[in-house]
This record gives structure tokens, C-alpha cells and sequence, in this order.
């Protein structure tokens, strides 16, 4: 099918999580370009990967976690090489975080890194996020980064950091030519589903933004999405109010 497509004029896009060698690459800060894209990953992030036992369903753990990650992406997206934009950065600051019950003056490699950067930049974005998270107490922020690298552990498998730390797939063109996407996925193991569905939450929101802000509503190139497992991948990051056939997609 794949060399049909391409004598029909397609570019064909394939993102295989059961061979992770037969892939094309997926990352997805290479389509952050404003400080609302940061909070959008944020929020596709959260809402297709899980956090620590019971705390990852509570509403206290899960906004300060995504204090956290809003603070430590803007600070990749504003501060990070190219080269560095990409999950494997954000887990290695997970790592490198630490907070101690028993001393609050105790400061992590990261806090050090955001010192500097408030001292350069006190308004910085990342500064501002990462002094909401420090509001609550030592013991708190242990249980945050505890359900932080609870939610990460899947992109600390060699396989998936290397999937993920560039992009070859390029949602965000997908509707300016004519495009063939395959997202394959096992018919028997979920545990790299959550991949799929930040593919499919932010393909839908790239190619809603991108109808609305650059081509007045409605894409140059019709597309057309097939979803046989949309329902077991994908969670409530894609809004029940984007319609699949919205003019806005279509």
C-alpha cells in the first residue's frame, strides 16, 4: 500500500510502536512555538500517561505536576540546543530534582539551574511557573516528583528516548499536501498506546490551529482520519467538542 501512495503523490508517515526500529520519529516539542503550545503538551501529556497510584487521579497532584512540567518544558523551549528539545531532557531534570522533609534550605541541581535563570530573567515564564511549585512544603514536592517519574518511566526505555528525541513525522504539514499517516499499534499489549494518542491529541489540535490561523478554516488539502482503535488510545486530551469531520480538520 505504502509504494501505491507514493505513486499517487502521497508522503507516507509511519509510527510503529511494535517495531520501534521500523518507525519514523515522533517529537512532540518540535511543535511548541508559543507559551499556549507549552501548556497544551503539558495537558496531552497528563492526560495520556499515568501518575502514581491513587495520588495521579487527585486534583492537587496533578496541577502541581503540571506546574512542574509547564516550568521545567519552558525552561527546554526557551534555554535548551535544538538537540535538547525533547523528553529525554525532561526526564533527566526529573532525576535530577530532589526535595528533603528535614532540609528546607536544601537545594537540587535544578533548583540551582532555576536560580540562575531567575536571576537573569526574574519574569521568565519557567521562573514563574517553577515559584508556584516551590509553594508547598519539602515532603509535598518529594510525592510530586515521585508521581512525576512514575508518569515518565515509560520514556527512560532506550527505545523510546530515541523514537522520541527528534520528529520525521510533521503533523503540523499534514494538511498542506497530500499526506498517509500509519499509527500501528499491538492488537495485544497497550503499553506504548500512550504514544498514539499524544500523535492523535496533537495532530487534531496542530491541524485545528493551523485551518483557523493560517488558512481562514478550512485546510488546503482534505483530510480524512480513520480511527479503528481511536476509542482505546486516545483520552479526554482531544476535546469531545472537536468533531472529527469539523470543517476545521476537514
Amino acid at each position: 500500500m505504502g509504494q501505491l501512495l507514493v505513486r499517487s503523490g502521497y508522503r507516507v508517515k509511519v509510527l510503529n510502536t511494535i517495531n520501534f526500529s521500523k518507525s519514523m520519529r515522533y517529537n512532540p516539542f518540535r511543535y511548541i512555538h508559543s507559551e499556549k503550545d507549552i501548556l497544551k503538551l503539558v495537558n496531552t501529556l497528563i492526560c495520556n500517561t499515568k501518575g502514581e497510584g491513587e495520588k495521579s487521579a487527585e486534583d492537587f497532584w496533578v496541577k502541581s505536576e503540571r506546574l512542574l512540567y509547564s516550568a521545567l518544558i519552558g525552561y527546554i523551549w526557551y534555554e535548551a540546543p535544538d538537540d535538547e528539545m525533547n523528553f529525554t531532557t525532561l526526564l533527566e531534570m526529573i532525576n535530577a530534582s530532589e526535595a528533603r522533609e528535614d532540609d528546607p534550605e536544601f537545594q537540587s541541581p535544578v533548583d540551582l539551574m532555576f536560580e540562575r535563570l531567575e536571576e537573569k530573567d526574574p519574569e521568565h515564564f519557567a521562573v514563574r511557573q517553577y515559584r508556584k511549585f516551590l509553594l508547598s512544603a519539602g515532603k509535598t514536592r518529594s510525592s510530586i516528583l515521585i508521581s512525576c517519574g512514575a508518569r515518565l518511566a515509560p520514556f527512560d526505555i532506550r527505545e523510546v528516548r530515541e523514537l522520541m528525541e527528534d520528529d520525521e513525522l510533521e503533523l503540523d504539514t499534514i494538511g498542506d499536501e497530500k499526506t498517509a499517516l500509519f499509527l500501528i499499534m499491538s492488537d495485544t499489549d497497550t503499553t506504548f498506546n500512550f504514544i498514539l494518542a499524544m500523535v492523535q491529541s496533537q495532530l487534531i489540535n496542530l491541524l485545528c490551529d493551523r485551518a483557523d490561523d493560517k488558512y481562514g478554516g478550512r485546510l488546503p488539502v482534505h483530510v480524512r482520519l480513520i480511527l479503528d482503535e481511536f476509542a482505546n488510545s486516545v483520552t479526554r486530551s482531544t476535546p469531545k467538542t472537536v468533531g472529527i469531520t469539523d470543517k476545521s480538520v476537514a
